[in-house]
């Protein structure tokens, strides 16, 4: 039997990094528990008024966060808040599926494209590794908006 993960990050802002996660993959906040969120409300706007009615202190309201994929596929990515920096190299990264199905230079302009839209969204770009067949289809290296190194691939 398989077993469903969630992927936890460490950071110093939870929520702006689940959004930015958010945004790069096209998951969602989840709703508080109990709350039905109205089409277009922000999920964030009401966690904080959900952890204000329970008694969560407004400076401990950043503390988690998390997204899920909104069609259920995908792991959740959970989000808590630490005070030490990051100082190494992650052991583990994830792997976006930017280009499936794509070879040569249709996959690296795709790759490419995505990479453009992540770097707008708080993104950096680290290093373009080319295609090298049969063992690479070539790859984009990115940190997220705190220094998590990621691949677009």
């Amino acid at each position: 039997m398989s077993r469903h993960i969630q992927i936890t990050f460490d950071a110093h802002d939870p929520a702006a990094l689940s959004s930015f996660w958010r945004d790069a993959l096209g998951y969602v906040h989840p709703s508080p528990p109990g709350v039905d969120l109205p089409e277009g409300a922000d999920p964030l706007a009401a966690w904080d008024d959900f952890l204000a009615r329970i008694g969560v202190p407004e400076d401990q309201r950043n503390a988690r966060s998390a997204v899920e994929d909104p069609d259920g596929h995908g792991p959740r990515l959970f989000f808590q808040q630490v005070p030490e920096d990051k100082v190494a190299k992650n052991r583990v990264h994830l792997d976006v599926r930017a280009a499936p199905g794509l070879e040569g230079e249709a996959r690296m302009a795709a790759l490419e494209a995505e990479c453009d839209r992540l770097v707008a969204l708080g993104a950096t770009r680290v290093r373009r590794d080319e295609p090298a067949p049969p063992l690479s289809a070539g790859f984009i290296v990115m940190t997220d908006p705190e220094g998590n190194e990621f691949c677009l691939d």
